[in-house]
């Protein structure tokens, strides 16, 4: 088993590697290579990547490298990336964690893939996933569990968790990630990265597939809110803020990256300090007061399932509190009501597309017994069950919008305690894992349900020598602030550093 400090990233932060790659002081080519040593030297251990293909990598890397000398600079400079397992590459099967899926290699590539792609990237394999990007771990029957780079015991965190132990661990210098119920963002606090759930409807391609004949592409056919969106993962919000910009295709002075970088979270949003030529975005131009932040420890869980936020996530919230009072900000606590209709409501609709996926008879055996109980409990559930379950979420989610919107951000813990331990969830009946998760992540799949983005910020370490973090929620669009704000809140707080075990 390697020690603590041969798993944790020595790589320069992306944007440093994507300028390096700029100025010719590196190439696509070394950087390939570096994350392949490490993949090799790694991988066994922590289970990061399910598919890798170097040969095909190096192809695209060198092509990358042969067009350096060109005018045009793509914005990621040749990094390498992966995908995970849920995402169609072509050349690359798409298992999504499962034993049922077929081994052979798709034929075509999801658009989301071909656009980072074009603004400067290639993919060298895919990354770990729970079952159907199902469950907050990263442990299926189809694969080697996904492990910590912290301390490989313990998850990384799903369903990104594979994405987020090769960031964590310097397989890969940043890693797209999607969120449905907190897929970033839980990953990114187990690992100690900064991840970022967007609004909405922010990257087009989320909103492909799934919206029904008369239902705005927002909501499923139900008309419940579309849940899953894509994000960042990082290890700093400069990086998250780069990426987000290969994602949406933003560039120039008002990218997210370049707003970030003035650290400035007070016009980040409305009127970014060199993008004043741009009307839409000075909502509140010359807005002078500092941002006023609620801080709250309630969760829409806890009428159903009670709170149990351990020592070490409090300890992290009031050190997030510190940092933005650090940076100015007016942090207050507040106490949020939430439904208490939240718990059952969420789970019907969450469960909800297990029921009706093609998945033959003869294959449910192979399904894990979380993804075989959700198929199950969804299937006994009568259909106008489930329609008034999708119109109930969508009133929640504007409940959750109309509360936050009295606060530029809401501050809440990112996980309710530490990553635990290979097995702690999936050694539980399935209704008690379900359970166990949402009790480890009472703060994140309120957010997707709101529609509204989020990023996670780690802000101290255990004595275990683990990271944790707290999570931003802002409104509508407000990335480029969120990102700011994380950027203040780095450079106040300054490098985390861990003790080797």
């Amino acid at each position: 088993m390697t020690n603590h400090s041969q798993r944790l990233s020595s790589l320069p932060a992306a944007w440093e590697l994507r300028d390096a790659l700029h100025r010719e002081e590196t190439t696509s080519v070394k950087l390939l290579a570096q994350s392949l040593d490490l993949i090799h030297s790694l991988n066994e251990e922590l289970g990061a990547f399910v598919a890798v293909n170097g040969e095909k990598a190096l192809t695209a890397a060198k092509k990358y490298d042969a067009a350096r000398s060109s005018s045009a600079r793509d914005l990621l400079g040749g990094l390498p990336l992966a995908w995970k397992d849920l995402i169609d590459v072509a050349g690359f099967p798409t298992r999504m964690g499962s034993r049922i899926t077929p081994e052979t290699p798709v034929d075509l590539t999801h658009p989301l893939v071909d656009k980072v792609t074009q603004a400067g990237s290639f993919t060298i394999g895919k990354t770990a996933v729970p079952e159907f990007g199902l469950n907050a771990y990263s442990e299926n029957d189809a694969n080697p569990p996904a492990r910590n780079p912290f301390d490989p015991n313990r998850t990384p965190g799903g369903s990104s968790g594979g994405a987020a132990a090769a960031v964590a661990s310097g397989m890969l210098a940043v890693a797209p990630g999607n969120d449905g119920g907190g897929s970033v963002r839980i990953p990114a606090a187990a690992c100690g990265l900064v991840g970022l759930k967007t609004s909405l409807g922010l990257i087009r391609e989320d909103l492909m597939n799934g919206a029904s004949e008369g239902k705005t592409p927002l909501t499923d056919k139900r008309g419940a809110p579309r849940l899953a969106v894509t994000g960042p993962l990082g290890r700093s919000a400069f990086d998250a803020a780069l990426l987000l910009d290969a994602m949406t295709g933003a560039r120039g002075s008002n990218s997210y990256y370049e707003v970030a970088r003035t650290l400035d979270p007070v016009h980040a949003t409305y009127a970014p300090k060199h993008a004043k030529d741009n009307p839409q975005s000075a909502k509140l131009h010359g807005r002078e007061e500092p941002l006023h932040i609620a801080v709250s420890t309630d969760s829409p869980f806890d009428s159903a399932l009670g709170s149990s936020l351990s020592p070490e996530s409090l300890t992290a919230l009031e050190a997030g509190r510190k940092l933005l009072e650090k940076v100015s900000c007016v942090v207050v606590p507040e106490k949020f009501e939430y439904p208490e209709d939240y718990h059952a409501t969420f789970r019907t609709v969450w469960t909800g597309g297990l029921a009706e996926a093609p998945i033959p008879v003869e294959a449910e055996a192979l399904l894990t017994p979380l993804a075989r109980d959700f198929r199950e409990s969804s299937r006994a559930q009568s259909e106008e069950t489930k329609q008034a379950a999708a119109t109930r979420l969508s009133e929640i989610g504007r409940g959750f919008r109309e509360a936050w919107g009295k606060f530029d951000v809401v501050l809440t813990p990112a996980l309710a305690w530490e990553p635990p331990e290979i097995g702690f969830f999936t050694r539980e009946d399935p209704e008690r894992d379900y359970v166990l998760q949402c009790q480890f992540t009472p703060f994140t799949s309120m957010v997707n349900v709101s529609g509204l983005p989020a990023i996670v910020v780690p802000v101290s370490i255990t004595s275990n020598g683990l990271p944790m973090a707290v999570q931003l929620i802002g409104r509508l669009h407000s990335e480029r602030q969120l990102l700011t704000l994380a950027a203040a809140m780095e450079a106040a707080r300054g490098p985390l550093v861990f003790t080797q075990n």
